[in-house]
């Protein structure tokens, strides 16, 4: 073994010592192994020992020396019991920290603080009496943030960086046939820190598995198995490739009745004959066993052939459209730590909605989850663990990505990615690393991929110029740019590049690496993009950023537990709520935008045109054999009829067209009808029952409609008591203590940021989409005019024969600027009528929040809401896709979503009917009114604006039931384009026409 600690770990560039192993593939072997995983026993300090230096191991020193060389765990009042895996922050040690582009610490490479979180980890472990005789032993360290030293029997054995990458070392000759102790220092700042700077906590520890194995003589090493299969023919191949010291290895694929025995001095390539294809529509599996006398690998391996063709990326021949999300391993109580139930269940959940393709974002994830994605079925981009965002702060000046000091580091990181990944089926892409500006160390790995892998192209967002990788990837862009990139228009592709680099560009598929931030609610327009994925086919989809919420749990201290971020655990620089970006929450609860993205990635699509009904099939590798085809007529959001459709199965990209019932298309008596096509599972997949609905449209149809003009009742009702200014006080015993215009809503998080330009003062396509930069975020404008603190002057009353009508202004302080309020209330056969008009006053130079009533009602009402509208969830002018007309209720609690900083949820436009408990309200259109969207909740939009986090917001004994004539659109302005113009709202004159009952 060479000699472990010939630099000084914290002070350099390099990687890690000699002694560490060549990387390798993870396979499932005979090998025994012993986990180490467990309780250990651990001491945190916080600065790096001084005696980081050649050769000189401190456990060797008091008080190390005298419990490890006698095989006992340290004692004393600074060492206490660990798990590991584990984040000693998240047992009690330290504290998270969250930056998601500036470091943690001065940008002095590879330079860090003297003041450096260190934690020892110590254990003892008994060695079986044969491994000495019968082979060698390996220490693997598969995951432990950031450089990690390592002893065994008080030796030391090596150092390494590289927080999420595997490393090994050969222990054979410190070990001892009896108790061995093992010890790892962890340092949580290293030079590799810098090349680190991920978006995510900054999280020490080691966090995954710790193990010895048993690597017996004339074993299996390394296997690198690639599996064609040809997309013409359907005919499939094996190349292997297989590090042994044995003259002969075999090779058995029992299913296509293989047996070979191989010579391992070079790589082989066997025909295999026809095969079926993997794919993540259908992912096939075949299971190959590479043996030896003295060792047997098994691999799970699919046959597909990933390749670009000009501006096409291709799969198994078919184009290769990305309906995917950026994941980050996080769990609220493990951080980093692999929970596989954890784990397959949001896999499960993310097939039901219709995402099947994934990128790591931004590091190579648990080995485990790759076996999960070649099960279950996701097109994998599988990212090296580089990020070095914080030179974007100081204009990338010592940017390590073009330094030659750190070009061993680079490649070292990208080695160990593609070996210990190679072989998995999932994995259609390698993507150098995330947001490191570009150069030469960029390059070098690239061409190192070549060379090694040269069936998987290579990605890299930062590549602009489009020098080293295979397809054109962007962020965020805006639609205006994607039209750019795909269509005729002459706009630069990108802002740094030049004519020929943007010629390069578009001559490759396009994808987007990150858009549709998904940070609080929303994102919205995400059936914009989608509706370029079809449009164009140079460009193959994209990643929605990001799955879930990277909240942790923690306690205020009276105990109420809660999901923190940046800033919650007293960091001095950290970037707050913006960790918290994902289609589920921190605990995983699902957000209305992933029953978007569940709508618009639908795997068949319906057009029903007169009495018949088109499925198109819009799956690339499978037909529709396994989907049950049904339909559902709702008459006034209640279901009246429904049957079974028989559809032939659909070839891939095909279509057929069958007539409908005459039942489903027979007009019925009613208000409003709504005819509904569903495609369900036929039997139970490994992700979802049979009878789960993979696509779901619904249409409006034709009704008889059976509403007679009746003369309303003027005479109001004396279950209905106004104030002496007109206001209304009560309405059958339920107090109503506030009714008035609003414009405020709480701020979402798109609300709140300018990660882009506004499209409030100028249009997008005058600007390329960019829009205008220095335009302050839509609550900041929304705040300078006041939106939030409106105050209420009745202009007038008058009540006779027609009712009582009430006009009342609503301006903010220090304002010229508001809107006029008309309330005429009239009586109703059975209820009380109320047709309000809302008219704006001054010129208004800003969009509007939202535009509706505001009533406050008791907090004991009722405890649950029932509905005839769009549910079941919220929905916005421009996040709508996932919801249909029906008959919905719910708990009260349930009907917003607690998003991690209180904001604007639970907006269900065009309501019919709302029933809160003893009180019904009806809603009518035509002569200018529309249908209002509702929202009831505990608190006001002005007190959930108040407060960082949701356990902040005072005790309520109050409703608050909002009717909207309109709101605003979402967007993705925290990080992505503004509310597009048809979706925002301006102030206008609008009417609701409503009934209370």
């Amino acid at each position: 073994m060479s000699a472990p600690h010939a630099v000084r770990p914290l002070g350099t560039t390099t990687p890690g010592s000699d002694s560490r192993l060549p990387p390798r593939a993870r396979v499932r072997s005979d090998a025994r192994a012993i986990s180490l995983d467990g309780v250990w026993r651990f001491r945190l300090t916080d600065h790096a020992p001084s005696d980081e230096v050649d050769g000189v191991p401190p456990f060797a020193a008091p008080p190390f020396a005298a419990p490890l060389f006698a095989a006992q765990a340290p004692d004393g009042d600074d060492w206490h019991d660990l798990v590991v895996p584990s984040h000693w922050p998240l047992h009690g040690h330290g504290s998270p920290w969250y930056t998601n582009i500036r470091y943690p610490f001065p940008v002095d490479p590879p330079h860090v603080p003297d003041r450096n979180p260190t934690g020892d980890h110590v254990r003892t472990v008994e060695l079986p009496a044969d491994w000495p005789a019968t082979g060698r032993t390996v220490l693997r360290l598969d995951g432990a943030e950031s450089l990690a030293r390592v002893w065994v029997n008080g030796t030391p054995v090596g150092w390494s960086t590289g927080s999420r990458l595997a490393v090994e070392y050969d222990v054979t000759d410190v070990l001892r046939a009896s108790t061995n102790t093992v010890a790892l220092r962890v340092h949580q700042w290293s030079p590799g820190s810098y090349l680190e700077d991920q978006d995510q906590w900054w999280l020490p520890g080691v966090f995954r598995s710790v193990t010895l194995e048993h690597r017996p003589t004339d074993g299996i090493d390394d296997v690198f198995v690639t599996a064609d299969r040809d997309p013409v023919t359907g005919l499939g191949s094996l190349r292997i490739e297989t590090v042994t010291t044995t003259r002969a290895v075999t090779v058995r694929l029992a299913e296509a009745g293989l047996e070979a025995r191989v010579d391992p001095a070079a790589p082989v390539t066997l025909d295999v004959g026809p095969v079926d294809a993997w794919s993540a529509e259908q992912p096939r599996l075949y299971d190959l066993v590479v043996a030896t006398d003295h060792e047997q690998v098994r691999l799970r391996v699919g046959f597909r052939r990933v390749e670009v063709v000009g501006d096409r990326l291709l799969a198994n021949g078919a184009p290769l459209v990305f309906h995917g999300v950026n994941r980050h391993e996080t769990h609220p109580d493990l951080g980093r730590v692999f929970d596989e139930d954890t784990v397959r269940a949001d896999l499960a959940l993310m097939k039901r909605h219709n995402v099947q393709a994934i990128r790591t974002a931004h590091q190579p994830p648990h080995p485990r989850f790759l076996e999960l994605a070649d099960e279950l079925g996701f097109w994998v981009v599988l990212e090296c663990d580089l990020e070095t965002h914080g030179f974007w702060e100081v204009d990338w000046v010592g940017n390590p990505s073009d330094d030659p000091a750190w070009r061993d580091a680079y490649l070292d990181r990208v080695r160990r990615t593609v070996e210990r990944d190679k072989n998995h089926a999932s994995v259609v892409m390698w993507s150098l690393g995330n947001e490191s500006g570009t150069g030469r160390n960029l390059a070098a790995m690239a061409d190192w991929i070549r060379q090694r892998d040269p069936s998987r192209p290579i990605h890299y967002e930062g590549d602009v110029d489009g020098a080293y990788t295979d397809v054109y990837s962007r962020m965020y862009p805006t639609l205006e740019e994607i039209d750019s990139v795909c269509g005729t228009v002459t706009m630069s592709v990108h802002e740094t590049t030049g004519p020929a680099a943007g010629a390069r560009q578009r001559a490759k598929p396009f994808l987007l690496c990150e858009y549709g931030h998904a940070m609080g609610n929303g994102p919205g327009m995400l059936a914009e993009y989608q509706e370029r994925f079809e449009r164009w086919p140079s460009l193959h989809g994209g990643f929605v950023w990001e799955w879930r919420d990277h909240g942790l749990r923690t306690r205020t201290p009276d105990g109420t537990a809660y999901f923190g971020y940046g800033g919650d655990f007293g960091e001095p620089v950290h970037d707050g709520v913006f960790v918290m970006d994902g289609l589920v929450l921190s605990d995983g609860t699902p957000t209305p935008a992933l029953a978007d993205l569940a709508a618009l990635w639908a795997p068949v699509r319906f057009i029903r045109t007169g009495s018949s009904l088109t499925v198109r099939n819009l799956r690339a590798h499978a037909d529709t054999a396994d989907l049950a085809v049904s339909w559902e007529l709702r008459v006034d959001g209640r279901t009246v009829d429904h049957g079974a459709l028989e559809v032939p199965p659909v070839r891939p990209g095909a279509e057929v067209t069958v007539a409908l019932p005459s039942e489903a298309i027979a007009a019925r008596r009613g208000h409003r009808a709504h005819l509904t096509f569903c495609a369900d599972l036929r039997a139970d997949a490994a992700w979802a029952d049979a009878g789960h609905t993979v696509a779901s449209t619904q249409v409006a149809v034709d009704v008889v409609r059976t509403d007679a003009v009746r003369p309303a009742r003027t005479t109001l009702s004396a279950a209905a008591v106004f104030a002496d200014d007109g206001s209304l006080r009560s309405w059958r015993g339920t107090e109503v203590a506030e009714l008035h215009a609003e414009l405020w809503r709480a701020p979402t998080e798109n609300d709140r940021a300018a990660g882009q330009g506004s499209y409030e003062t100028v249009l997008p396509e005058l600007t390329s989409g960019r829009g205008d930069e220095s335009v302050p975020p839509s609550a900041d404008r929304w705040r300078e005019r006041g939106l939030d603190r409106l105050t209420h002057r009745v202009l007038s009353v008058a009540s006779g024969a027609e009712g009582l009508v009430q006009r009342v202004r609503s301006m903010p302080a220090g304002s010229s600027l508001g809107v006029e309020s008309t309330f005429h209330w009239t009586g109703a056969d059975d209820g009380l009528r109320l047709r309000w008009t809302a008219v704006p006053i001054g010129p208004w130079d800003c969009t509007w929040p939202r535009i509706g009533l505001h009533l406050e009602l008791p907090g004991d009402l009722t405890a649950d809401a029932a509905w005839w509208g769009t549910g079941p969830h919220e929905s916005y002018a421009d996040a709508r896709n996932g919801v249909q007309v029906g008959r919905y209720s719910a708990p009260l609690d349930d009907l917003g979503i607690r998003y991690a900083r209180p904001q604007e949820t639970g907006h269900r436009p065009g309501m019919h009917e709302l029933v809160l408990g003893p009180l019904a309200v009806t809603a009518a259109e035509g002569h200018g009114a529309t249908l209002p969207g509702f929202q009831v909740a505990r608190h006001s939009a002005q007190q959930r604006s108040a407060v960082d986090h949701a356990h902040e917001l005072p005790v309520s004994d109050r409703l608050h039931l909002y009717l909207d004539a309109a709101q605003h659109g979402l967007g993705s302005r925290a990080c992505g384009p503004d509310v597009l113009p048809r979706y925002a709202l301006w102030p206008r004159q609008v009417t609701l026409d409503l009934t209370f009952r």
